[in-house]
């Protein structure tokens, strides 16, 4: 059991099969509901089931997905360190391993038997086994089928809970997940209960229990002899792996070992061949993998600081992984790296971070240093509009004029950064190149102005009076990244270009103009001086003097954008 398989081909694998046998319990609680009809109408829904499984395809679809997922579990088992398991893992797990021990039975007597003394069982003859017969069976088909069930919903959910879809199909996956059983098992009683009724008519006994149907004694014993043997064998294997587990522990803890060091000074030995996943589990280092160290999530990506040669280069699956989330060089996945020797290395996203941010595709940015523009606006007269108004009216009007600001900034391209009071802060840069980022800007600031415009035709007509706004925009080099603590993260920004916007944005009072525009953003924004002179200002911490344009009006701005663009 090494790891000589392409991990990412293995999990597709996994996949393909588990979704075949999905299907194919699927189908089966589908023909069972049909009992709260009647029997005749079970035994219509199974023809269609045998012609979809019971074919050439079908059959071969079934018993080789039915044996590939199952010892790709086991491989799985063996693989699966003891660290970290959660109760969703353990649960899925012992439902997984313990269905072929349930199933065998069923098998024997209907496909076994089939293929081998052409038995042709139905509904009929099945019920009478579960509900007269042997009443036992009764509780092992249903036990089966219920487990193999929660085991490929517990499954379906691991894979689809990552995808963007999930939130809106969750409801309706939900209810189908819940009521398929509840029908099929409902089916089953009231199939049974019918059956107990015909199973009194000497004729239906004549007519449906005969050796062509049920098989003969000696066919049945052929068959539960089969049955047991192969029971052996699936216990066999399990204690195998049991075993296994058991060899790979004692050897490794006799091995040699490496040592994987963490930022905050803390590190853990560990035997060659763990992961760097495995690490943090073995020494309970907060470390986040949503999929499970499944290389699905990218959540468990590493920077590696020290000893990058010491880990084996990704393979395809874990380089697909990066490149969709888009990393830069020198992090892998932790759940894919076995470093050879002693590496450090530095997780990069929180413990905590949540599945829903996944699905959004939101990830927590590191501190870096980068070029930015911030964009500072604030509403005029908010005090007064406390101290006039009641606190709802006041509090509903600073909640529309935050929310025009805001979406004038995304749309522009920008990042709220910080909600201030009567206010916000808006970070622009982050993906782009500076040039584009002080365009950006200054869209934003026309935006903002067209917006609070357009709010105001309608405070004006609600109360008779507007509000008004003051804008500062600066750019330069600066620090961005998330803080925070527990689940509370926020982004952040560390530098002149925040302080100097903020200044820029007081002097709005001092100019009566509704934005102020360092001249390095208008020089890098492409924008003529046409009615907005600059003007040179001292900024409070500052001691060198700063060029600014004042912008009486975003009319004016638009006029400046114009000329630029006729020129160019």
């Amino acid at each position: 059991m090494t790891r000589s398989f392409n991990p990412s081909r293995v999990r597709t694998l996994r996949l393909i099969t588990g979704l075949t046998l999905f299907t194919y319990v699927a189908t089966h609680l589908t023909n069972h509901s049909l009992g709260n009809v009647s029997i005749p109408a079970m035994e219509a829904g199974m023809m269609i089931q045998k012609w979809i499984w019971q074919g050439l395809i079908g059959t071969a679809a079934l018993y080789c997905a039915l044996t590939i997922h199952y010892v790709l579990g086991l491989r799985a088992f063996y693989e699966r360190r003891h660290f970290g398991w959660t109760v969703t893992e353990i649960v899925q797990l012992v439902l997984g391993l313990s269905i072929p021990f349930l199933l065998m039975n069923h098998l024997f007597v209907t496909r076994i038997s089939l293929a081998v003394f052409g038995t042709e069982k139905g509904y009929a003859q099945e019920l009478y086994s579960f509900w007269v017969a042997a009443p036992w069976l009764g509780v092992l088909q249903v036990s089966v089928l219920i487990v193999a069930w929660i085991h490929g919903c517990i499954g379906l959910y691991q894979w689809l809970r990552l995808k963007p879809m999930f939130s809106r199909w969750m409801p309706a996956l939900l209810c189908g997940a819940v009521l398929l059983p509840v029908l099929a098992l409902l089916g089953f009683f009231q199939g049974g209960r019918t059956l107990l009724s015909l199973a009194r008519d000497p004729a239906w006994r004549a007519a449906n229990l005969n050796p062509g149907q049920i098989g003969t004694p000696m066919q049945n014993y052929q068959l539960v002899a089969w049955r047991d043997d192969s029971l052996l064998t699936a216990l066999a294997l399990l204690v195998l792996v049991l075993l296994a587990r058991l060899f790979r522990f004692w050897k490794e803890r006799r091995g040699a070992a490496i040592r994987v060091s963490y930022p905050n000074g803390q590190s853990v030995r560990v035997p060659i061949g763990f992961t760097v996943l495995d690490a943090s589990r073995s020494a309970r280092v907060p470390h986040a993998s949503i999929c499970g160290g499944r290389g699905r999530c990218s959540t468990c990506r590493i920077r590696v600081l020290a000893g990058a040669g010491l880990i084996p280069g990704p393979a395809s699956g874990e380089l697909a992984v990066l490149k969709r989330v888009k990393v830069e060089p020198g992090v892998r996945l932790a759940c894919q790296s076995r470093p050879s020797g002693d590496v450090s290395v530095a997780p990069l996203l929180p413990s905590n971070w949540p599945v829903a941010a996944l699905r959004r595709g939101e990830w927590p940015m590191p501190g870096e240093e980068r070029f930015i523009v911030v964009l500072m606006v604030d509403m005029r007269n908010s005090t007064r509009l406390a101290e006039t108004r009641l606190p709802f009216d006041a509090v509903f009007i600073v909640d529309r004029f935050v929310t025009a600001a805001g979406a004038a900034v995304e749309s522009s391209g920008g990042r709220v950064s910080h909600f201030l009071g009567d206010g916000l802060m808006a970070t622009f840069g982050l993906r782009c190149d500076p040039t584009e980022a002080c365009r950006q800007a200054v869209s934003a600031v026309v935006a903002i102005g067209q917006g609070v415009a357009a709010l105001n035709r309608v405070l004006i007509a609600e109360t008779g009076e507007g509000i008004g706004f003051g804008i500062g925009v600066h750019c330069g080099k600066a620090v961005v990244g998330e803080i925070g603590f527990g689940s509370t993260r926020t982004f952040t920004t560390l530098g002149d270009a925040a302080n100097v916007a903020a200044r820029l944005d007081e002097r709005c009072k001092e100019f009566r103009c509704q934005a102020v525009i360092s001249d390095d953003v208008w020089q890098m924004a492409g924008l003529a001086s046409v009615d907005c002179p600059e003007v040179e200002v001292t900024l409070r911490g500052r001691t060198e003097p700063l060029l600014v344009h004042p912008v009486q009006t975003v009319e004016t701005l638009i006029a400046a954008g114009s000329v630029s663009m006729q020129s160019g």
